[in-house]
C-alpha cells in the first residue's frame, strides 16, 4: 500500500546546524523519496535503501548517526535493521515509521532500543523534530 506525502514549498528551510549522516529505508519508493528529502532540506547527508537487505549491507558497511526504518508490516520486517544497527552501535539513534501504527510493534521496537516510533503520514515539521532530537541525543553521547 502506497501512501503519498508531499514536500511543502513553505517548509522549513534547510538547517545549517542540525547535520548528519542518516540511513532511510523504506520499501515504498514514494515514502523513501519523501524521508529522503526532508532529511536533506534538514541538512542531513543521506543515505535510501529501498529494501531491508541493502540496509543491512550499509551498516556492516558505513557508519550512520541515525537511522529511520519503517515497520514494514505488523510482521515488523524493520526489526532485522534495528537490531543490527543495535548491535554495532548501542548509542546509534533508530526511528521506526509505521503506517498504521501497531502497538505490538512500538512496544517491540521501544524495548529494542529505538529512540522513537512515529506514525505515517509525518508532517516535515515532526520528521525535522525527531531527527533533531535523535542527532543532539547522539552528540551528546559522543
Amino acid at each position: 500500500m502506497s501512501h503519498r506525502f508531499s514536500v511543502s514549498r513553505d517548509a522549513p528551510q534547510r538547517r545549517p546546524d542540525l547535520k548528519g549522516y542518516v540511513l532511510v529505508v523504506d520499501e515504498d519508493p514514494g515514502d523513501l523519496v519523501y524521508y529522503r528529502t526532508v532529511l536533506q532540506r534538514a541538512g542531513c547527508r543521506v543515505v535510501a535503501c529501498s529494501s531491508y537487505d541493502e540496509a543491512l549491507e550499509c551498516l556492516g558497511a558505513e557508519r550512520f548517526d541515525l537511522i529511520v526504518v519503517s515497520q514494514g508490516s505488523p510482521s515488523f520486517e524493520g526489526r532485522r535493521v534495528l537490531v543490527r544497527a543495535l548491535a554495532i552501535d548501542r548509542d546509534r539513534q533508530v526511528l521506526v515509521v509505521a503506517h498504521p501504527l501497531d502497538m505490538g510493534c512500538y512496544l517491540e521496537a521501544m524495548q529494542l532500543g529505538a529512540r522513537d516510533y512515529l506514525e505515517e503520514p509525518i508532517s516535515e515539521q515532526d520528521m525535522m523534530r525527531a531527527t533533531e532530537t535523535c542527532l543532539s541525543s547522539r552528540a551528546l553521547a559522543a
